[in-house]
């Protein structure tokens, strides 16, 4: 039975009956268990992450070329243990398909590297930069991750600026982008880190504190190597 649509409760299929020599099609109703809730709603998470990729990817057409079309199979449960978080599930739609991204030669997407998982999250565990502007009293309200709420980095500039999720609410895809300009600004999205650089290269954010030529009118984007070592 292949479904047509479902919602949380309902899910909705059409049936091949034969009577009287003729093939015609049943609409059945189904009641969903909570697990087949659960995998439609993941089916469906996963469909809208996608579409936030393609977003970004029509906002920067230099990007496509970079598309790792097999995966990356990135170990999340790894990482995300050795983290102690999960992580949004629209950065980890976007790491699946790209490597460790350049744009316009200032922002730097990080994304996992397969095989340095624990690499990659040592470092959001230990970001050394953000411990000592907390020290110095220099990030407003924002503390550092792992505390409840801490900021996790998931890019940064050559210029300086930084780019972090606020790990709260508990949900990390409702978790807000936060950014520290080069200046001191500190600027928050109610948005993801797809949707928000989405945006940026739309021109439909701004982020206070960027430089003027921030972001280009065709900006490039590079893609480098997954090989460790």
């Amino acid at each position: 039975m292949e479904p047509l649509f479902g919602s949380e409760e309902l899910l909705v299929a059409a049936v091949p009956v034969m009577g009287e020599g003729n093939l015609r099609l049943t609409l059945t109703v189904e009641r969903l268990s909570s697990r087949a809730r659960a995998a439609l709603a993941e089916h469906q998470g996963l469909a809208d992450d996608m579409l936030r990729v393609e977003e970004l990817e029509a906002a920067l057409p230099s990007m496509a070329q970079w598309r790792v079309t097999a995966g990356r199979s990135v170990d999340w449960g790894a990482l995300e243990a050795d983290l102690g978080t999960a992580l949004p599930s629209d950065f980890r739609s976007l790491a699946e398909a790209y490597p460790v991204l350049v744009i316009d030669d200032f922002l730097m997407l990080s994304v996992p590297t397969p095989g340095a998982e624990a690499l990659w999250a040592s470092g959001s565990r230990e970001d050394e930069i953000l411990q000592d502007l907390y020290e110095m009293g220099d990030t407003e309200d924002y503390v550092p991750y792992p505390q409840v709420g801490g900021l996790i980095s998931w890019a940064a500039s050559y210029s300086g600026d930084s780019f972090y999720w606020r790990t709260s609410p508990a949900d990390p895809d409702a978790w807000p982008v936060v950014v520290r300009g080069a200046n001191g600004d500190w600027s928050e999205f109610p948005v993801g880190a797809v949707e928000f650089l989405t945006g940026v290269y739309r021109r439909t954010i701004h982020v206070p504190g960027m430089p003027g030529d921030f972001p280009s009118d065709s900006p490039e984007v590079l893609g480098l190597s997954d090989r460790i070592g």
